[in-house]
C-alpha cells in the first residue's frame, strides 16, 4: 500500500495577509482577549473580515459545505437538541457587544460560524474555505484537568501547526512563572 502525499507548507501554498479573512476559535467563557486581538490584527493586516467559530463538541458533523459551514446533530440522539441554538445566540451576544465596544465604527466586518466536533478539524475546513490568511487561538486557561487533558488530547494550537499549512496565532490566556510553572 502506498503512501498517502500529504501536501506540505510552502511559499506557494501561502494566502497574502491583506485583504483575507481571519478564523477565530471562540468558546463560551473565553477571555474578551483572544477577539480582540484578531481585531487588531484584521485591522494591521488589511483583512477587513473575521470569521469566529465555535466548534460543539457535543455534536457532530451530518456534512461539510463549500462555503465552510456544517450541517451538526447531537451525539446523543435521545437528548433535547436545541440547546445549540441558545448557546449560539448568547455566543453571538456577547461576541457582538465585544466587537462593537472595540469597534464602534464597524470598521471591521464579522460573522459567527456554529461548527460541531473536533475544534481542530472545524477551523481547519473553515479557513480552508474562507481561504483565510491566519487562524487565531487561545491558549486553554491551567486548572484542574488540564494535564490530563494536555496529555490525552493535545492543544488545538499544536494540531493546527501539525495539521494545516496556515500560520496559527496563539493568544496566552494565562501564564506561569518560569521557576514555578510545572515544565521548570
Amino acid at each position: 500500500m502506498s503512501r498517502r502525499e500529504v501536501p506540505q507548507p510552502s511559499v506557494e501554498r501561502m494566502v497574502p495577509f491583506a485583504g483575507h479573512p481571519v478564523v477565530v476559535g471562540v468558546m463560551p467563557g473565553q477571555p474578551e482577549l483572544v477577539v480582540l486581538t484578531a481585531l487588531q490584527w484584521a485591522r494591521a493586516a488589511g483583512g477587513l473580515e473575521l470569521h469566529l467559530a465555535y466548534a460543539d463538541p457535543g455534536r457532530f458533523v451530518v456534512d461539510e459545505q463549500p462555503d465552510g459551514s456544517v450541517r451538526h446533530a447531537a451525539l446523543d440522539p435521545d437528548g433535547a437538541d436545541d440547546a445549540w441554538q441558545r448557546t449560539r445566540s448568547e455566543l453571538h451576544d456577547h461576541l457582538g457587544a465585544v466587537l462593537a465596544g472595540a469597534d464602534p465604527d464597524g470598521e471591521v466586518a464579522w460573522r459567527l460560524h456554529y461548527l460541531a466536533g473536533r475544534p481542530d478539524r472545524a477551523l481547519t475546513h473553515l479557513a480552508r474555505a474562507l481561504d483565510a490568511a491566519l487562524i487565531v487561538v487561545g491558549t486553554r486557561n491551567p486548572g484542574r484537568g488540564h494535564t490530563l487533558h494536555k496529555l490525552l488530547e493535545g492543544s488545538v494550537a499544536r494540531h493546527l501547526t501539525h495539521h494545516q499549512h496556515r500560520p496559527v496565532l496563539t493568544v496566552p490566556l494565562s501564564v506561569v512563572d518560569w521557576a514555578e510553572g510545572p515544565d521548570a
